[in-house]
């Protein structure tokens, strides 16, 4: 592996990229006249999520590198592919880059910027033992982006946006815990804080099952509040019965090999969700 393709790995491209989509999707559920400025603003919140979530990700990998020198072999700091020292440099490189766009966006958009990175840096340094805060970062790292991608196109933050990113909040809670269940093993060997290693796998599946109907919950909210148009249900619809049929799967079986199928489902009915609001918010009057 050469030194610009352990760069690259440790950027892990497609999760920069689904960061920056998340900022655009933001953008879009803002009811606003496109200007040269929007479209400048909207380009640099791309890249500031795109280059803030690589910068994520090389400083989990230099946290991670004894760990990775077992499980990941293969790894570029492990690999010997990029040094531990290099791939410090190439976060702060990267982080540089995010927030100067960030501040050619709006102050405001630095000061969220500032605070998804801080949130991002606390998982990677101190929230995965913690459990549930840990999920709860993880969350947040997750929802942000969209309210980023509002902030920068219009200034303010929507009242559906914010919605969205509670929800998206709530079910990636729901997730992450999931995912506890199924890697209680390996989380006890690690002396991880995780809810299924400290509550055991049952209580794990009904913590998560909370998360997932709370964002149920909130579902019919856009709609009631005029918020979105009547397509939002075509979409929203099958995403809360795909959650609580989820939800009825995990309470009935919390195995770990059920956990996995619940954990991967979820995604499949939290990008249905994102379509439901994309399309609410693209077809209102």
């Amino acid at each position: 592996m050469n030194k610009l393709g352990g760069y690259l790995r440790l950027m892990r491209p497609l999760n920069c990229v689904m960061m920056g989509f998340a900022v655009l999707v933001g953008a879009t559920l803002v009811r606003i006249v496109p200007s040269d400025s929007f479209w400048l603003n909207l380009a640099y919140g791309f890249f500031t999520g795109f280059t803030l979530t690589a910068a994520s990700m090389a400083i989990n990998d230099y946290y991670d590198r004894d760990i990775d020198a077992i499980n990941e072999p293969k790894r570029p700091i492990p690999s010997g592919a990029v040094k531990p020292k290099e791939a410090l440099a190439f976060t702060f490189f990267l982080t540089a880059i995010g927030l100067i766009l960030a501040f050619l966006t709006s102050v405001s958009c630095l000061v969220l910027a500032l605070a998804s990175w801080a949130i991002s840096v606390s998982y990677t340094t101190v929230g995965k033992r913690s459990g549930l805060p840990g999920n709860f970062l993880v969350a947040a790292c997750v929802a942000v982006p969209f309210i980023y991608g509002n902030l920068a196109v219009a200034g303010t933050i929507e009242l559906n946006v914010l919605l969205f990113a509670s929800m998206a909040f709530l079910s990636v809670t729901g997730r992450e815990i999931t995912k506890s269940i199924v890697d209680v093993q390996g989380d006890k060997a690690q002396k991880m804080g995780t809810v299924a290693v400290r509550f055991g796998e049952k209580k794990a599946a009904y913590a998560a099952v909370l998360f997932f109907w709370l964002a149920v919950a909130l579902s019919p909210l856009p709609l009631l509040l005029n918020l979105v148009s009547f397509w939002f249900i075509p979409f929203v619809a099958p995403t809360d019965i795909g959650l609580i049929a989820s939800s009825l799967m995990l309470l009935r079986d919390y195995s770990r090999e059920n956990a996995r199928k619940v954990k991967n489902m979820v995604l499949l009915w939290f990008l249905l969700g994102l379509l439901a609001f994309i399309t609410g918010a693209l077809t209102r009057n």
